[in-house]
């Protein structure tokens, strides 16, 4: 006869310690397949997500661009020349020998012949080149290619980073963008943001290092492009009074920049020639 243990037999206490072991076993087989299944939804879950990220960027040239017929911002009152700037923010052909300013009798940008009371060939074309000490915008040296030889003047711009090492970044521009026709419009230098912790001080020593660095390696003085409330409130008088300005400012008729040489006047114009909507600048005559 079986001992007992605490008044009862080791049989039951195996029996139990089974039943027991048993539970135990079917919970972390349950924990394991309830795992699996998260696992195997999480991984379902990002193959959606990228499949509908591939769709979006597979269809996006084309979803994109404007519909036939399209009205765009009012221009500026005034006797103009007009230019545009690309960059790889403005993917898709262009078709160079076609591009063109198209008005309405309201003054509105149209994009077809016949809306159009006013039709005008763009006459320059800003091409990114560079930003920051190392960045090449990747499609500057198709752009550049594409634009050389046609009826309107081109130009090169860097994007410039107030925390980056203003004499690098005057390298960059050279390197990528090499030397100048007398027919190429002069440099442009991109100004329009300050880092956190710079001064307005340190901002525009670091941007006249790269002005006199990129005018002593072309020979001609370079153009700053900035918004106007940046050229008012942030850039010294040595830089505005003493180089040409490209002032950008949407939504108005008139700028309070009394000398500029450039406008932009909006980034939602419709050309003739760019698939989607681009920047589009005035110059007076």
């Amino acid at each position: 006869m079986a001992e007992k243990v605490n008044g009862k037999k080791p049989g039951h206490m195996a029996e139990k310690l089974e039943k027991r072991a048993g539970s135990l076993k079917g919970k972390r087989a349950g924990r394991k397949r309830r795992g699996k299944k998260k696992a195997e939804g999480k991984k379902l879950l990002w193959i959606l997500l990228s499949l509908s990220l591939a769709a979006a960027l597979l269809f996006w040239p084309v979803l994109s661009r404007r519909k036939e017929g399209s009205v765009g911002p009012k221009v500026p009152p005034g006797n103009w020349s007009y230019g545009i700037d690309l960059s790889h923010n403005n993917e898709g052909d262009v078709e160079w020998d076609s591009l063109a300013v198209m008005i309405d009798g309201r003054g509105r940008l149209v994009d077809n012949f016949n809306a159009a009371k006013e039709i005008h060939p763009v006459d320059y074309v800003f091409i990114k080149a560079t930003e920051g000490i190392s960045m090449k915008d990747r499609k500057f040296k198709v752009y550049w290619k594409e634009s050389s030889g046609h009826s309107f003047a081109r130009g090169a711009y860097h994007f410039f980073r107030s925390s980056k090492d203003p004499k690098l970044q005057a390298e960059n521009f050279c390197k990528t963008v090499g030397r100048l026709s007398s027919e190429d419009l002069p440099p442009v230098l991109d100004v329009e943001t300050m880092h956190r912790g710079c001064t307005k001080k340190l901002l525009n020593e670091r941007v006249l290092v790269w002005l006199k660095s990129v005018e002593a390696y072309y020979g001609v003085r370079p153009i700053v492009y900035t918004s106007e409330s940046f050229a008012l409130d942030v850039l010294s008088a040595e830089i505005s009074g003493n180089y040409p300005l490209w002032i950008a400012h949407y939504k108005t008729d008139r700028l309070s920049v009394e000398k500029w040489l450039y406008w932009q006047f909006t980034d939602k114009a419709l050309v003739r020639g760019v698939q989607r909507p681009v920047d589009l600048s005035v110059k007076k005559f």
